[in-house]
C-alpha cells in the first residue's frame, strides 16, 4: 500500500463521509483523461506545445539537440551581450554549456553562502541557467526542483534566466505531471513552477517584466533525435 492509499485509508476510517475524497479523485482523474489524446501525445509534439506555450508568455524557446545545444546557448549569450552567467559545474549539463562558453563569457558556481556574494550576484551577474526537473506543455510551465549546486536563487535573481529541458520529460498538463512524477509519496522541500519571465501588473494595470524575478526566459528544448522543427 502506498503513502497515499495508507493516509485515504485512515481517512475514510475517521469518518464516514471522508470516501468521498476518493470519488472526487476518480471524477478529476476522468475529466483530465477525457480531454488528453488517445494515445498519449509523443515528445515530439509536447515539445512543439511547449515551445508555442513559452513563446505565448514572452519566453524566448527553441528546440535542439543533445550535442548542439551548448553551442546555440553560447552563441546567444554572445550575441545578447552577457558576461556572467551562473551555471554549475555539477550536471552533464552545466559541464557541456561550460565547456561552450567563449572566453568573454566568465561561468560562475553558486558555491558559497548567499549572504558572502550578495552583492556580486545581484549587481554584476547578467544570467542563470538552470536544467529543469521536467516541464508541462500545455501552459509552457517549467518543473523546477532546486538544490544546492543549483538554488532557487539562480532561476529567481538575474535578469536573464537560461533553463534546459529533456522532451523525454515532458508531461501534457499539471495533472498529468503529479501522477506520472508521483509527487503524493514525496515532494522536494523547494518544487518551483515557473511559467515565462516575471510579470505583473499591480501598478496602474500595466504589465511590467521582471519585478519579481527574471526579465527574460530562454527555454531550450533538448529532442535529442525526435522529429521536430529546430533553429537552423
Amino acid at each position: 500500500m502506498s503513502a497515499r492509499d495508507s493516509i485515504l485509508q485512515r481517512l475514510r476510517a475517521a469518518h464516514p463521509q471522508a470516501a468521498g475524497i476518493l470519488d472526487l479523485e476518480r471524477r478529476i482523474d476522468a475529466h483530465f483523461d477525457a480531454r488528453r489524446a488517445d494515445p498519449p501525445a509523443a515528445p515530439a509534439v509536447l515539445a512543439q506545445r511547449m515551445q508555442a506555450a513559452l513563446e505565448a508568455v514572452r519566453a524566448q524557446a527553441w528546440c535542439a539537440r543533445a550535442g548542439e545545444w551548448p553551442a546555440q546557448v553560447a552563441r546567444r549569450l554572445l550575441d545578447a551581450g552577457v558576461s556572467r552567467i551562473v551555471v554549475d559545474a555539477v550536471t552533464p549539463e552545466g559541464r557541456a554549456l561550460r565547456a561552450a562558453l567563449p572566453a568573454s563569457i566568465e561561468a560562475v558556481a553558486f558555491d558559497r553562502p548567499l549572504e558572502d556574494w550578495k552583492e556580486e550576484l545581484f549587481g554584476t551577474v547578467d544570467a542563470g541557467f538552470t536544467v529543469a526537473r521536467s516541464g508541462i506543455a500545455a501552459t509552457g510551465t517549467l518543473v523546477l526542483a532546486p538544490d544546492a549546486a543549483s538554488p532557487r536563487t539562480v532561476s529567481l535573481v538575474p535578469p536573464l534566466h537560461i533553463a534546459l529541458v529533456h522532451a523525454h520529460t515532458l508531461h501534457a498538463d499539471l495533472h498529468q505531471a503529479l501522477h506520472a512524477e508521483r509527487w503524493q509519496d514525496g515532494m522536494p522541500t523547494n518544487l518551483v513552477l515557473a511559467t515565462g519571465p516575471s510579470k505583473t501588473s499591480d501598478i496602474q494595470q500595466t504589465l511590467a517584466f521582471g519585478a519579481h524575478g527574471p526579465r527574460w526566459t530562454w527555454v531550450v528544448i533538448v529532442t535529442e533525435s525526435l522529429n521536430v522543427k529546430e533553429p537552423a
